[in-house]
């Protein structure tokens, strides 16, 4: 049977098994429990919605959970996962590129133009709650690799060497990105900004 931690993952005990033992699943779902508010909120932030920061976490996990026999503890484990998702959100963003001329009909005959009521979710409720709408507009207008480094720097309070190891950056790119980052993010928030 599997457990809660395997079910929010979505990792089926198959997979586990062709992967690792039961001790390493074991392992991996505890790490994850620790960080999954923080991994949730980069995935948030770093897609721009609900249902992409889903996808992000759902194949960030699994890829994870595949390498992480290449875990060796030389950062935390969730300044590792930083790094697994950030690779994992350029991959969904190229295939993404590729796919783009696709229809946007799904197999029912219902455009992409469905609108789902997302105001009950709690989720959304603390995100919305916390990271206003105009911010998070403004973040998700800046490219992937600035987005990246403003959320893990200024967003999740992580020092430039951090970041720098969970990007898989040099500092100096850190701090270039970051300062561009904020500039563009001061430029497209200047309007909502009284001033005394």
């Amino acid at each position: 049977m599997a457990t809660a931690t395997t079910m929010r993952l979505g990792l089926p005990r198959r997979a586990a098994e062709q992967h690792t033992g039961a001790g390493q699943q074991a392992a991996f779902e505890a790490l994850i429990d620790e960080c999954w508010e923080a991994l949730w909120r980069y995935a948030y932030r770093t897609a721009g919605s609900r249902d992409d920061a889903e996808d992000l976490m759902s194949e960030a996990l699994i890829e994870g959970f595949r390498s992480f026999h290449q875990f060796r503890g030389e950062t935390t484990f969730m300044r590792w996962m930083y790094r697994v998702m950030t690779t994992t959100r350029i991959d969904m963003v190229r295939r993404a590129r590729r796919h783009a001329a696709e229809s946007l009909e799904d197999g029912d005959g219902h455009g992409a133009d469905a609108i789902v009521d997302e105001s009950a979710d709690p989720v959304r409720l603390v995100v919305d709650n916390s990271l206003s709408e105009e911010v998070q507009g403004a973040l998700m207008a800046l490219p992937e690799e600035f987005r990246s480094v403003v959320v893990l720097a200024d967003m999740e309070q992580m020092d430039y060497a951090d970041v720098s190891r969970a990007l898989g950056i040099p500092i100096g790119t850190v701090r270039s990105r970051l300062h561009r980052g904020r500039n563009q993010l001061r430029r497209a928030l200047a309007a909502h900004v009284t001033r005394p």
